[in-house]
């Protein structure tokens, strides 16, 4: 579970977060929207422990994050899982080395186990084919690196998946394939889920629980039918700026 009490946040004279309470518990699938700027991304980074608090206070799992000893947040962030905006695989490695690469980290040398953690995700993510380990990120297009980063997150077995802007950047169909990939992921490995996004089609797909961030505050937190159906004023401009 995810406990975030009424968390601060300012960069110099902008206060970006300005006193978030939010509970996410174990299974949820939660999207987080609202305006660049808004303080989406800063949530995250407080939640795996990039940022300090200003004040208030995040939990995972009963664990403090400011106050968590390196060793704990290292234990701790193995079973989180990130999807990033850009993918942000390494151009250097080839696909095969991008997926294992945490698991690298905390050890794993087993040539074998590594090469069949690989394959296995990729075939989870519709990309079976083996030759495409050799490959380098250059070689591939930006649904496939999408999904390639996707692997990369659940090669750690993860219990907790953030996905950070899934679909920006893909073509409509690559987008859709995207979110019916992620809500299958969901379903079979009950993962609890958190997707920062400003596609509402995303949302209405995936997602049980919809939080919209406005100026650092909370204006939503709810359903997405429930949202369809707000009649304030700042979420109905939102999504009418928003939606496709």
């Amino acid at each position: 579970m995810i406990e975030i009490r009424n968390l601060k946040k300012s960069f110099d004279d902008n206060e970006v977060l300005r006193g978030v309470d939010i509970t996410i518990h174990d299974g949820e699938t939660v999207a987080i929207i609202g305006e660049s700027g808004c303080g989406k991304s800063v949530l995250l980074k407080h939640i795996i422990g990039l940022l300090q608090p200003d004040s208030g206070t995040v939990k995972v799992d009963g664990i403090l994050i400011a106050d968590a000893k390196e060793d704990v947040l290292y234990a701790l962030r193995r079973r989180i899982g990130f999807l990033f905006q850009s993918a942000a695989l390494f151009d250097s490695m080839t696909v095969y080395e991008n997926i294992v690469l945490g698991l690298w980290e905390a050890g794993e040398r087993d040539e074998v186990k590594l090469r069949q953690i690989a394959t296995e995700k990729l075939g989870l993510v519709g990309l079976g084919a083996r030759s495409l380990l050799d490959f380098k990120p250059s070689s591939l297009s930006g649904g496939m690196k999408k999904r390639v980063g996707l692997a990369r997150a659940l090669a750690m077995q993860p219990q907790y998946m953030f996905y950070d802007e899934p679909t920006t950047g893909l073509d409509p169909v690559t987008s859709d394939q995207i979110d019916y990939l992620i809500l299958s992921l969901t379903e079979s490995f009950s993962t609890t889920s958190l997707i920062i996004t400003h596609d509402l089609f995303t949302v209405k797909r995936i997602a049980k629980r919809v939080i919209y961030l406005n100026k650092g505050l909370i204006f939503f937190d709810g359903t997405p039918k429930e949202l369809e159906q707000s009649t304030d004023k700042t979420v109905v401009q939102f999504i009418e700026r928003f939606v496709k």
